[in-house]
């Protein structure tokens, strides 16, 4: 059997996918049509290509060997057709974070590679899932928060950001050199749920809030952002991900004496082949640049504060 472009395909689809049903699902196919051309395909290479089970299929070590000859392969190929087609033949780098970093990460980073000679395709879906598909080639970088390692994928911390309590400049908390978490939870009150230690947070606010005030936990970060400017609320989140309201003195992080400290880690997942990758390269580099200004302004804005 010859090797068909249609195999390679459905080889990349299946291992993203991890389920030769859904790769099945996505053409229209049954499942028994994708298992005979698998299978069909590892005849062909004398291998075996996934280790089947219940829950899916997982590239075995020959079948992500492949791959990395399969995804340049249809790269170079999809490259051409768009030259020959008119569109712009430029190294592509898709990119993804969580949509709580999507406004602090996307718009730095086209600003910075606006005349790079690369393009860059912005994608949301979080952590986990944004892991995964660096691990199978989808996205050449990801922006995650406090992920643990994975063999194959580069974890690079770019930003340490602190949790903190921040109300709108004229709020009157925003006018006290220091608060505590009693005074704190008396106030119109809405932390971010910014992961699992937001847990811990609330549990120590209803210690000191009376019974009868709700306290209303929020996500995404533009929704505390509003909550903030335009409803009077104090809000604790990540201080990176107000960064610009933050900057721009419309938000003021506030002094809380007694809360305890918890960080959110902004990581840059990527793989780290042995070949060079331009577009990945310079989308590494232009977040580094970036992470640096995040450090400095975080670090300042905290000593404001104190």
């Amino acid at each position: 059997m010859s090797i068909q472009l249609n195999d390679l395909a459905l080889l990349l689809d299946v291992a993203e996918r991890g389920s030769f049903s859904q790769a099945a699902a996505a053409r229209g196919w049954s499942q028994p049509q994708v298992s005979q051309r698998i299978a069909q395909l590892e005849d062909a290479l004398g291998v075996s290509l996934f280790q089947r089970h219940r829950r899916g299929a997982v590239p075995t070590p020959a079948c992500t060997t492949y791959l990395e000859s399969v995804r340049r392969a249809l790269g170079e190929l999809d490259q051409g057709r768009r030259a020959i087609q008119g569109a712009p033949a430029l190294p592509e780098a898709r990119i993804g974070c969580p949509p709580s970093l999507a406004s602090l990460v996307f718009s730095p980073l086209i600003a910075a590679l606006a005349e790079s000679h690369i393009e860059l395709v912005c994608q949301v879906d979080h952590s986990p899932e944004l892991m995964e598909r660096v691990l199978s080639g989808r996205v050449k970088v990801a922006f995650v928060l406090n992920r643990p390692t994975i063999t194959g994928i580069q974890l690079e911390v770019i930003a340490d950001s602190p949790i903190v309590a921040m109300a709108a400049a004229d709020h009157p908390a925003a006018r006290q050199t220091s608060i505590t978490m009693a005074e704190l939870a008396v106030l119109r009150l809405s932390p971010q749920w910014w992961g699992a230690d937001a847990e811990a947070l609330i549990q120590l606010l209803r210690q000191h809030r009376p019974a009868h005030l709700p306290l209303h936990s929020n996500q995404p970060a533009t929704t505390a952002c509003e909550l903030a400017l335009e409803h009077g609320f104090v809000v604790i989140a990540p201080a990176i991900t107000m960064l610009g309201d933050l900057q721009a003195g419309r938000l003021v992080q506030l002094n809380v004496v007694d809360m305890p400290t918890w960080h959110w880690e902004v990581m840059m997942a990527y793989r780290a082949g042995k070949r060079p990758d331009v577009a990945r390269d310079a989308v590494l580099e232009a977040a580094r640049r970036i992470g640096v200004q995040w450090r400095e302004e975080i670090a300042r804005i905290a000593r404001i504060c104190r």
